[in-house]
């Protein structure tokens, strides 16, 4: 069985730099084979940065075809709604099938980049129908 992604939700006291303590609620994307092995990975990984009680608040499956890096310092993640167009054999009618990608970038113009950069190649027609900053802190892969 192949790994999925998943968004975690996690809440958590976050110390501010003028050492008032803030409740914070943050998205990540997390690779993983279920929902508790996603929240296991979620609590291993953020107990390395907080000190105190960790709660995983939420946890939904994405359906994410592929993860585009930039290649300039990127701390935001965009995404992507990618469609491919093929032509149905059997109807002659033109199909357009959305898929979702993950882009991690520095601004639209470097997420648009790389979206081209990591479509190079690839077989058959296909059109970036819709690009959009997420609240995504980051992406955890195993």
């Amino acid at each position: 069985m192949d790994n999925c992604y998943y968004e975690c939700t996690v809440k958590y006291d976050q110390v501010q730099e003028t050492g008032l303590i803030k409740k914070v609620c943050e998205k990540y994307i997390v690779e993983a084979m279920s929902f508790s092995k996603a929240e296991e990975c979620i609590l291993e990984e953020m107990q390395q940065y907080v000190r105190g009680e960790i709660n995983v608040t939420a946890i939904r499956r994405l359906q994410i075809a592929e993860i585009f890096e930039s290649h300039e310092a990127a701390d935001r993640w965009y995404k992507a709604r990618i469609t491919f167009l093929t032509l149905d054999d059997r109807t002659g009618k033109e199909k357009r099938t959305p898929c979702v990608f993950l882009v991690h970038a520095k601004d639209f113009d470097d997420a648009r980049n790389a979206i081209q950069e990591g479509m190079q190649g690839t077989l058959g027609d296909w059109e970036n129908a819709f690009l959009s900053e997420t609240p995504v802190i980051d992406v955890i892969k195993q």
